[in-house]
């Protein structure tokens, strides 16, 4: 109980310091430099989020930068020994590789499925109660959805016994023998981000739904009557007129992906060639206890997110501007 009356107390002390700080800052100023009050005091209100912005990201950057450079727990310089360390561990690049086969599926298949079911749930009859049943899975959480999936993949090995997994149930009354749908690389990967889809289908669906409304009705119902099917105009008419919107839930996906851990965790520990970088960076960082080649796995994450938190602002831009 004292964690959160702890936590409590702190938000409260924040918001009554950031709220005292507005407040006085703005009397001071008009008092000492009335003439200069319209300039400055948008720098004064900016402040406390600024403050906040650098305790809370830019800190945490230079620690890690920090971290990188040094041996475990921080202790001596090695300059960018970390970085040959992982150059030279078979995991780093197994780990790289299947981080950027995430990348390269999961993005493009969620954002795919979630246009698609936005377009169409709008159009054919009962879309309305469809709808709520392509976001429920976003509500299991990744470990939630871990459980539920591991049960659906679930394999006994044969020898006997009975098969309780809901695929290879199926599998085996189509004719097929079981498999072992979690262990077998590469198609635990393929399975593992089957999951991620199927849990971030709803997401995309209803940001790309919202997006469909501002177009105007008038440009479908041309389409419509030149004789075009619920998917074609989704894909050649709707799409290319949102595509900012598209960018942003690609962006939101692909970096949901980059730290992406729980889920690969929970279902497979990050055996049998599932390991990605988020979850090399954890066993490097709790179980090898190496915050230096974490910290550097870290880095690696950073750069390949920047590009994409680029695409992102982009989008959120090209959006505002229609």
């Amino acid at each position: 109980m004292a964690h959160p009356l702890s936590a409590l107390l702190a938000i409260l002390l924040c918001l009554g310091a950031c709220l005292g700080w507005l407040m006085l800052s703005g009397r001071v100023l008009d008092r000492l430099m009335p003439e200069r009050a319209v300039l400055i005091r948008p720098w004064l209100f900016l402040a406390p989020a600024g403050l906040i912005v650098a305790f809370c990201l830019v800190w945490p950057l230079l620690n890690t930068v920090w971290l990188a450079l040094h041996g475990p727990n921080g202790v001596g310089f090695v300059g960018f020994g970390n970085f040959r360390l992982l150059a030279g561990d078979a995991r780093f690049p197994e780990a790289f590789r299947t981080t950027l086969l995430w990348l390269a599926v999961v993005p493009a298949a969620a954002t795919g499925l979630g246009l698609a079911a936005a377009g169409l749930t709008d159009r054919l009859r009962g879309g309305g109660l469809v709808r709520p049943l392509i976001f429920l899975p976003m509500a299991t959480g990744f470990v939630g959805a871990a459980v539920i999936w591991r049960l659906v993949y679930d394999y006994r090995g044969g020898g006997g016994l009975d098969e309780i997994g809901l695929l290879n149930a199926l599998w085996t009354a189509a004719g097929g023998s079981a498999r072992p749908w979690l262990t077998q690389a590469p198609l635990n990967t393929w399975a593992l981000m089957a999951v991620l889809v199927w849990s971030q289908t709803g997401f995309a669906m209803v940001i790309l739904a919202a997006a469909l409304r501002t177009i105007p009705a008038e440009t479908v119902e041309a389409a419509q009557l030149d004789g075009a099917g619920p998917l074609r105009i989704v894909l050649r008419i709707q799409a290319p007129q949102i595509g900012g919107a598209i960018a942003l839930v690609w962006s939101a996906l692909t970096l949901m992906v980059l730290k992406l851990f729980d889920l690969v965790q929970a279902m497979t520990n990050g055996q049998w060639g599932t390991q990605v970088l988020a979850g090399l960076m954890f066993d490097w960082m709790f179980g090898a206890q190496d915050s230096g080649r974490a910290s550097a796995v870290a880095l690696v994450l950073l750069v390949l997110a920047v590009p994409l938190l680029v695409l992102a602002l982009h989008g959120v831009r090209r959006e505002a501007r229609q």
